[in-house]
């Protein structure tokens, strides 16, 4: 199961006159979003400030070292929290107007002379996804797979953009099954993901993952590619008109369709590409003919209007 085909379906269980309370299915209490975070939080916050991880070699791919969290015991004196370590960060991340702390381990950045990904690009990576409370792996890819982020769950995508890929592939190795080995220079590190950015009240069925309970992912970034979802010559990330850091609800031209899969972004008539220009060194150029402060793509009074 990828997290890429795991998306949020709302179940609704309809319960017949006659059916038997064992025949039905558990129904889940929509909680209070806020109630949930504050919850989530001090999930996560625990697990940080009770683990310590350690790096352990992976037999099935030598280039995805597996991130352990093991409990703090009490003869674990010279173990160092997650909580503490100095590669813990944290960002901020809206969803639904709700503010969310991100934490993630950023144990290596990553190749800095490589791109960061932006929040709706392709990323080739390995990961291994697992519940906070009982350390279940619910998805893992051993071997890199290429993911489109803006298919992700929120948590996973916010985080990517603070990694780097790999320099490139490793010519004097390779791995038994046949697979690329990638430069020992990649990012790597870990998200700890708050319900609310993650699956909420509907986690995947048979996922093991119970409603409003916080997830983690081991992520290591080899490659991102800047993605134009629908050719237009404008990447997808450029798309987000609001500023939302997400793209299915920008529809300039109101049409249904979201600016990031519409080839006429202002329903002008006029296809984006033949509304935007490229300099000499191939940069997206955005002109603005009637000088509107609107680019011409994005501004159906132009050219009928001036």
């Amino acid at each position: 199961m990828k997290i890429q085909n795991l998306v949020l379906i709302f179940i609704f269980f309809s319960i017949i006159g006659c059916s038997s309370d064992d025949d039905s299915p558990e129904e889940v209490v929509t909680r209070d979003v806020e109630e949930v975070k504050v919850e989530n939080m001090e999930q996560i916050r625990t697990f940080l400030e009770t683990h310590y991880y350690e790096l352990e070699e992976n037999s099935q791919n030598s280039n995805f070292q597996n991130i352990v969290f093991k409990e703090i015991g009490e003869n674990d004196t010279d173990k160092q929290p997650v909580m503490d370590s100095e590669f813990l960060k944290s960002k901020t991340v809206t969803q639904r107007e709700t503010d969310y702390t991100l934490y993630y381990l950023q144990i290596r950045e990553g190749a800095e002379s490589q791109r960061k990904p932006t929040f709706a690009d392709s990323v080739l990576v390995t990961y291994k996804g697992f519940t906070i409370t009982e350390k279940q792996v619910f998805d893992n890819s051993p071997n890199p797979v290429w993911f489109d982020l803006i298919n992700n769950i929120v948590g996973f995508s916010e985080v990517m953009d603070e990694f780097r890929g790999s320099t490139g592939i490793d010519p004097d190795q390779q791995n038994s099954d046949g697979t690329v080995v990638f430069n020992d220079d990649f990012g790597m590190g870990s998200v700890f993901i708050p319900s609310g950015l993650a699956y909420f009240a509907s986690p995947p069925s048979g996922s093991g993952i119970t409603p409003y309970e916080p997830i983690v992912f081991n992520i290591q970034l080899y490659k991102s590619l800047e993605s134009d979802h629908d050719g237009d010559g404008v990447p997808t990330w450029m798309e987000d008109v609001n500023e939302n850091r997400r793209v299915n609800d920008d529809d300039t031209d109101e049409n249904n369709v979201p600016n990031f899969v519409d080839t006429d972004d202002d329903g002008d008539g006029i296809p984006t590409r033949d509304e935007i220009e490229f300099d000499s060194n191939d940069n997206l150029v955005l002109p603005d003919s009637n000088g509107n402060g609107v680019p011409d793509y994005l501004d159906p009074t132009f050219p009928t209007q001036n």
